[in-house]
């Protein structure tokens, strides 16, 4: 949890709030890239790229 303190001081400091959104949306992504890897749903989420 540390990570994520230093990451949320270092953009609010910095004024890159609008940051924020974007590594959130990339996480998310990526998570569900990871999860939908193995699962009959992957050629679905993939058409979604």
């Amino acid at each position: 949890m540390s990570f994520l303190g230093e990451m949320w001081s270092f953009l609010r400091v910095r004024k890159k709030l609008w940051l924020a959104p974007i590594i959130l949306l990339m996480l998310l992504m990526g998570g569900l890239l990871i999860l939908a890897q193995g699962s009959i749903l992957a050629p679905f989420i993939y058409t979604l790229f």
